[in-house]
């Protein structure tokens, strides 16, 4: 929690520095990058459980490969950079996919982060991060809307919000 990440405005533009824990306990404005990592025919979205050494939303289910910006970093290279150390993918062209700013709550904390999503087309292997990936696995977007449509089923809640406006 002592590492550094960057401040953003609410308008979702950089605007300094913070420890991550001040980040999540003051509520300050930050960004994270995210990958959608789909097969390569695009019938099938990488699912994946995030493990309870997470500090934020850890234990719940997400289809994003992703982390926080650090300072000096574009969402881009963040995306790069999460996609190859949770899921050990590399060498993709990434596709910019939506950018959403998601106001919730955390741990009865205000968590506020503009979320900047990426596409990806992959077929090869997958090989997790014990750390921060416990398990995955492909499901078609029938496969997940399913699970998406039960409110009370452990997803990170901002891609939640990404996906309502993303998935056929």
């Amino acid at each position: 929690m002592d590492e550094v990440v960057a401040v953003y405005d609410a308008q979702g533009h950089p605007v300094g520095q913070a420890s991550r824990a001040r980040v999540y306990a003051e509520g300050l404005w930050h960004a994270s990058a995210g990958v959608l990592l789909r097969s390569m025919d695009g019938d099938r979205l990488y699912v994946h459980r995030r493990s309870l050494a997470k500090a934020v939303f850890a234990g719940m289910y997400d289809c994003l490969a992703g982390g926080v910006v650090d300072p000096g970093e574009t969402p881009e290279v963040t995306a790069r950079r999460e996609l190859a150390e949770e899921l050990g993918v590399t060498g993709v062209r990434l596709s910019p996919l939506a950018q959403i700013a998601w106001d919730g709550v955390w741990h009865d904390a205000p968590l506020r982060c503009h979320l900047f999503a990426f596409e990806a087309r992959y077929d090869g292997p997958v090989h997790h991060q014990p750390s921060e990936v416990v398990d995955g696995w492909w499901w078609t977007e029938r496969e997940l809307r399913e699970h998406l449509q039960d409110p009370a089923w452990p997803f990170v809640p901002d891609t939640r919000v990404l996906l309502a406006d993303h998935l056929d």
